[in-house]
């Protein structure tokens, strides 16, 4: 992990960790992070070498386990639909049977991408989609933290990160997307908010936190680009100058689960281009993207793109 000489690594050997929604994107980048500082990872998602979810991609959760234990951690897949309150309870029982606590848990289930129609109103946006995508963004991150947040509790320290899309201030005074991506990602800022308040007398400490516009599987497919050659798509679309790969935010994670100050951002919602500064860590170019003070500072000033003391 590059960083500047006088910030230590992160060191999470005997931390046990939980990243929900950990197949692909963020959370696949969240679990390797934290593997590669030495915890022990529980990655869940749908998606199986023997099932897929309905969104057929070819990441699994055993792929993600697998990253993580190269990395230099432990990872253990554990299949999981967060929507399905049984199999969230068996999952929280098979971590406290073989470890008996939780000292970070990553709420990132999301997979609505497909699903969200981009500026449709309320009254044009098919309702199922819009009702599932707010099941899929809302509703797992309250049953994960229903079933897994008894477990760490138990000591303090603990420590929740809410993942979701923009910082409250940004997402305060910004219209984003749609009706119901609107609702599903200023809900989670709002968990994170109550989070804080509840975990606040044992100790523990929520954090949302958010990545800037993230090269993720999808959306690298979608500019026809790959991680090695992602430039490439400046020619059609300048602003993707200010991307930043899965890894930064994972990096972010891992340095909020190694700070034993951590409790200070309690309540707070944060951005991975925020924490970089806080906590020196780079993307894996070595430069530090800052995307929500970009986007509102040129991109939406109507500015040439010029990353240019912005990462």
């Amino acid at each position: 992990m590059e960083r500047t000489p006088d910030t230590p690594a992160p060191d999470l050997q005997g931390k046990i960790a939980l990243v929900a929604g950990a197949t692909r994107g963020a959370g696949r980048a969240i679990a390797v992070q934290l593997g590669a500082a030495g915890a022990t990872v529980y990655v869940t998602g749908r998606t199986t070498r023997e099932r897929r979810s309905e969104y057929n991609r070819s990441e699994t959760i055993e792929e993600t386990a697998e990253l993580v234990t190269e990395a230099g951690g432990t990872g253990i897949a554990v299949p999981t639909d967060h929507l399905v309150p049984d199999q969230v309870r068996a999952l929280a029982d098979r971590v406290d049977t073989e470890q008996g606590r939780l000292d970070v848990l990553v709420n990132d289930v999301w997979g609505g991408e497909r699903l969200f129609e981009f500026d449709k109103k309320v009254w044009e946006h098919d309702l199922d989609a819009g009702l599932r995508l707010m099941r899929l963004g809302v509703d797992t991150h309250a049953i994960s933290s229903h079933f897994l947040l008894p477990l760490l509790v138990r000591r303090p320290g603990g420590l929740v990160v809410e993942m979701t899309d923009g910082t409250a201030a940004y997402n305060g005074s910004h219209y984003r997307n749609s009706y119901f991506y609107d609702l599903v990602k200023n809900s989670v800022l709002r968990m994170g908010y109550v989070l804080a308040h509840e975990l606040e007398p044992y100790g523990g400490t929520a954090v949302t936190l958010t990545p800037g516009w993230m090269r993720s599987e999808m959306m690298l497919e979608t500019l026809g680009v790959t991680e090695e050659n992602w430039r490439d798509a400046l020619t059609e679309v300048p602003h993707f100058c200010i991307s930043e790969s899965p890894s930064y935010v994972g990096r972010a994670v891992a340095a909020l689960a190694g700070d034993a100050n951590v409790g200070r951002w309690n309540g707070q919602s944060v951005s991975s281009g925020q924490l970089a500064q806080e906590y020196g860590f780079t993307d894996l170019d070595g430069s530090r993207p800052d995307c929500w003070r970009y986007l509102v500072e040129v991109q939406e000033a109507g500015k040439p793109a010029d990353p240019s003391g912005y990462r």
